[in-house]
């Protein structure tokens, strides 16, 4: 279903890193951060640095193929607990992940979209919209959403990809001192990661600049409490129970 549209985020945030988290042979200046190490030993450190944190904040806006941007902004922790909001279209979906259970809350707009081609589309939406819908387990469209390790583990998947990474210069992302880990992709884009050079160097913010999906992410919050809240009864409705009754018809 329309998760797809949420889980795309996920999956270019962690092949943005995925680019950078490389072999990179500058070791920049004795007094840069991180002296005596190289790039790909910068960002292999940020990259395990970010999956050993038991929580973090992503926020970020990509422009997909079809050239509509996808904005997230979603707390997740290791324990798959989440609770944010992606927007794309001029349509916007709430998002909960809570113990075992997603669910989305929808406007009108989303569930048009998320359903279209769908049987009984036009008696589902009026049922879902402004609802915080129960989704199916076995959703393989939203599978993978609220998953932090999943998308950390994507950071680092094919390592033939992470070439030619270079330290740059520092800066600060959201008042926290960072360095830029930079190369030029294949096809043109600029690739950018921000690593933290105080305390733990947790992976700050992803860019791509130039190409046709240019992408920023940017990652806060390392620890703080995920703690979603189950909606209430009278708030929420199952998709597959309305799905498969006669209340869709």
């Amino acid at each position: 279903m329309g998760g797809s549209k949420v889980s795309a985020m996920v999956a270019v945030v962690g092949s943005s890193v995925l680019m950078l988290t490389g072999c990179g042979g500058d070791s920049g200046a004795e007094d840069q951060p991180f002296a005596g190490k190289s790039a790909d030993q910068v960002a292999a450190e940020a990259v395990k640095a970010t999956g050993h944190a038991t929580s973090m904040h992503v926020s970020g806006t990509v422009r997909q193929s079809a050239g509509d941007a996808l904005d997230v902004d979603l707390s997740v922790d290791r324990d798959k607990n989440c609770e944010g909001t992606v927007k794309t279209a001029g349509t916007t979906v709430e998002v909960r992940h809570v113990d075992t259970t997603l669910y989305l809350r929808g406007d009108e707009g989303y569930w048009k979209s998320a359903l279209k081609g769908q049987p009984r589309s036009d008696t589902l939406v009026p049922k879902l919209k402004g609802k915080w819908v129960k989704v199916p387990s076995d959703d393989s469209a939203t599978e993978g959403l609220c998953d932090k390790q999943g998308l950390v583990a994507s950071m680092d998947e094919d390592k033939s990809e992470r070439k030619g990474l270079k330290k740059s210069s520092t800066t600060t992302v959201d008042g926290t001192k960072a360095i830029r880990l930079t190369k030029r992709a294949t096809g043109g884009e600029t690739l950018t990661l921000y690593v933290a050079t105080e305390g733990k160097p947790y992976i700050l913010r992803t860019t791509t600049r130039g190409g046709k999906s240019p992408n920023t992410a940017t990652f806060s919050d390392y620890g703080k409490a995920v703690d979603p809240q189950k909606p209430a009864a009278g708030e929420t409705v199952d998709l597959k129970e309305i799905a498969s009754s006669g209340q869709a018809g």
